[in-house]
């Protein structure tokens, strides 16, 4: 079955309750955007052969205001504009929902207690694992078509501008397969097993597994449709797995206290004190702290599974911050009183 046929039955399936709430990519539309830009470039070319005069090419006024190949101005600013608003809103939407679950499983404030005291009338586990596995399934699907519908637009033209446009997504943190939601997402799924033996809890965490391994630490999701994608769990500055890890805007996973000395801020201060200039240590990205995700889910999967390592280094973390924070208030002081 051709994948523009899948995505379709995707759309119009059992979840089509959940997927008219949210944004998806247009694929049919977009194909119908290239598949007119194919006919225009046939006729076009046949016109071309015909009006040929003194050795030169002279275009058909009927066809010169559609597409010239490469490039091509009007499915550039269809085919780029609707694909990349699509996307946004396709990032901004999982993002949004995987925070809702995460939010009900690690509930903070006063919403522990209203959460605890609801969970005495009503059981939202199974919910929250068919949305989590709407989830996984959502991403994917979008995922591929965006790939897919790049393939095409770059057989149709004979050009690279889909496989940059692809970099482009990845410059504006937009690619969906390296969502640290969808790391999350994966880290709330090995949390949940052997929490349940119902089959949509032993399907959402089948798929995924986590090694911690101090040599290699990954954590590896089997998505749908055969995508496997492996995250390296291991912090590039202290070379441990990670501890109270933070995503950069960048998508690299560091342990607070070593992302913190990166920016030269301290760790009571937390990465939102970075300055703009601050750089990823390994892209050199600037301005990738201010928005960095703390990946509470991870944290949590690291503290069950690894419960000496993270305790010793709760403990060797705790120690810094206050040796940090007594440092600091003392130069304030200092810098007050005048000695």
């Amino acid at each position: 079955m051709k994948f523009g046929e899948t995505f379709k039955e995707y759309l119009h399936g059992d979840q089509e309750w959940f997927l008219d709430k949210v944004s998806h990519v247009e694929y049919k539309r977009l194909k119908k955007v290239l598949k007119s830009c194919r006919r225009c470039k046939a006729l076009h070319e046949g016109n071309s052969t015909i009006d040929q005069t003194d050795g030169e090419q002279q275009q058909h006024p009927t066809f010169s205001r559609f597409c010239q190949c490469q490039p091509c101005s009007v499915c550039d600013q269809m085919f780029f504009t609707e694909l990349m608003r699509e996307a946004t809103d396709i990032a901004g939407c999982f993002r949004s929902r995987v925070q809702h679950l995460l939010h009900l499983h690690v509930p903070r404030g006063m919403q522990r207690y209203v959460l605890r005291l609801r969970q005495c009338f009503k059981n939202d586990q199974q919910a929250l694992v068919e949305e989590g596995l709407m989830l996984i399934e959502y991403i994917t699907m979008n995922a591929i078509a965006i790939r897919k519908i790049l393939k095409k637009y770059d057989k149709v033209h004979s050009s690279a501008n889909g496989k940059n446009f692809k970099s482009k997504l990845r410059a504006e943190h937009l690619e969906l397969l390296q969502s640290p939601w969808l790391i999350e997402l994966g880290a709330l799924s090995l949390n949940f097993k052997g929490s349940d033996d119902g089959e949509a809890f032993i399907q959402f965490s089948g798929s995924f597994s986590c090694n911690l391994d101090e040599m290699e630490p990954v954590m590896t999701l089997m998505l749908p449709h055969s995508i496997k994608l492996e995250y390296n769990l291991k912090c590039a500055i202290c070379l441990e797995i990670v501890f109270n890890p933070y995503a950069l805007s960048c998508g690299h996973l560091f342990c607070k206290s070593c992302a913190c000395s990166a920016a030269s801020v301290m760790i009571f201060q937390g990465l939102k004190a970075s300055s703009p200039d601050s750089k990823c240590p390994i892209c050199r990205e600037a301005g990738v702290y201010a928005n960095a995700v703390h990946m509470l889910e991870l944290d949590l999967l690291i503290k069950k599974r690894h419960k000496d390592y993270w305790k010793e280094r709760a403990i060797a973390e705790r120690a810094e911050m206050v040796k940090q924070s007594k440092e600091y208030w003392e130069s304030q002081t200092k810098y007050v009183v005048g000695y």
